[in-house]
């Protein structure tokens, strides 16, 4: 019976262990690159325009339509992260190590506002230096809104 009760215990650790993992893994993230927002009438927009993850965890932004890319903008990310640059009409996907706000753009559409905010861990410091950033015409107003609603 001993053996029995050893294989049993260790495919209940293995189980576990295995669920564990898929958990951690199911709270990576995913953002629509698209040309319409699915319920109201804003243009090239990313949906969710905006994410929160942990430190460690993956960003994946879906090339939905055609003709986007996803940008970090200089200057809006924390203080020593790494710039990313995607390239146009492919998905792709960023692991966040550094906790902070991250603010990306669409390189071809940033004028007409395609921006959005990934937000890394629970408390990020520079929330307040990257909201108090000037950004250009509708990309600004459509940042202000995400701020107002992640606090900033």
């Amino acid at each position: 019976m001993r053996p029995v009760n050893f294989l049993r215990s260790a495919a209940l650790i293995v189980t576990v262990a295995i669920a564990a993992a898929s958990g951690s893994a199911l709270a990576d993230q995913n953002v629509e690159m698209l040309n319409k927002h699915p319920e109201t009438t804003e243009s090239n927009v990313f949906y969710p325009p905006i994410v929160k993850v942990q430190p460690g965890e993956t960003v994946t932004w879906q090339a939905t339509n055609k003709g986007h890319n996803v940008e970090f903008i200089k200057g809006s990310i924390p203080d020593g992260a790494t710039l990313f640059r995607s390239k146009l009409n492919q998905d792709a996907s960023f692991t966040f190590e550094q906790p902070g706000v991250y603010v990306y753009k669409c390189s071809p559409h940033y004028g007409l506002g395609m921006v959005g905010i990934v937000v890394v861990g629970d408390a990020p410091a520079n929330l307040s230096d990257v909201a108090g950033k000037k950004y250009p015409g509708k990309a600004g107003k459509r940042l202000s809104a995400l701020f107002d609603e992640i606090g900033g």
